[in-house]
């Protein structure tokens, strides 16, 4: 097995670049609307608490996190929220400190985790390096709605070749969400890192393929921005579709977002 380390240093970075954005804030910023219907500041930093404590217990405590599950299948319209709501009522100051102490005991966890080991999660199990790319994922995602709501403008990084990996492993999960048949033949992927290097996954070959810049593949797969705004193309009807309904996140398909000449 290939050593999983950057992965988690990644996932640190990640969450302390965030950290760095909302530490300084005020009451009146935490309590600000971002674009997540109903969601503030605080909901999104609360959100990232919960979920890093559900993976905490996933990796500790197997018969705590399937509790957790049992409770999620009874209100499944309501849980996630449910959770967040929790924890933006609490003082900000507070509510920081538990997702800093959250944070760091998973990242514990996942380093002193077994080699080979693989841990429950709400599909399928997964190794520890595939629970920190799941976390990289949220972290920046939900990050991406928090720094819209301060009006900032991230630089994007390296970092986001794990969201791009997401994405576009669960092609054939965007399809199947939406009832759609599952595209038969693979498609050509290449998007280009902040770096200027170029991620390829798929056949070079492929009759069917997209391309376009890091940052904007993973605003459309985790639905933080709409395709019409972003420098992603296709080519070949299939992969023209998947650009309409991608998602790199578990569970029902998402709204997504307008696209901004609507707003106009």
């Amino acid at each position: 097995m290939s050593d999983p380390t950057p992965v988690f240093d990644d996932l640190r970075e990640e969450s302390e670049e965030l950290d760095r954005l909302v530490a300084g804030l005020s009451p009146g910023q935490w309590a600000l609307a971002t674009p997540a219907p109903g969601w503030s500041v605080a909901h999104q930093i609360a959100h990232l608490h919960w979920t890093d404590r559900s993976a905490l217990l996933a990796v500790t405590d197997a018969d705590g996190f399937q509790a957790l599950v049992e409770k999620a299948l009874a209100a499944p319209e309501s849980f996630v929220d449910d959770g967040a709501e929790e924890g933006a009522r609490l003082a900000s100051d507070a509510l920081l400190a538990r997702w800093r102490e959250g944070r760091a005991a998973l990242d514990r966890a996942l380093r002193q985790s077994a080699p080979g080991a693989r841990f429950p999660w709400y599909g399928p199990p997964m190794s520890a390096a595939s629970m920190a790319t799941g976390r990289i994922m949220e972290t920046w995602a939900h990050g991406q709605d928090v720094a819209d709501a301060l009006g900032v403008r991230r630089t994007p990084t390296d970092r986001l070749k794990h969201v791009v990996r997401i994405g576009v492993r669960a092609r054939n999960f965007a399809f199947g969400a939406r009832g759609l048949p599952v595209p038969a033949d693979e498609f050509r992927v290449e998007i280009t890192a902040p770096s200027g290097e170029v991620w390829g996954y798929g056949p070079e070959d492929a009759a069917q393929r997209v391309t376009g810049p890091a940052l904007d593949f993973c605003l459309l797969v985790t639905q933080r921005a709409h395709r019409a705004d972003l420098a992603v193309r296709a080519e070949g009807p299939d992969a023209d579709r998947w650009l309409d309904i991608a998602q790199a996140f578990a569970g029902p398909p998402g709204a997504g977002r307008e696209p901004k000449e609507s707003a106009r």
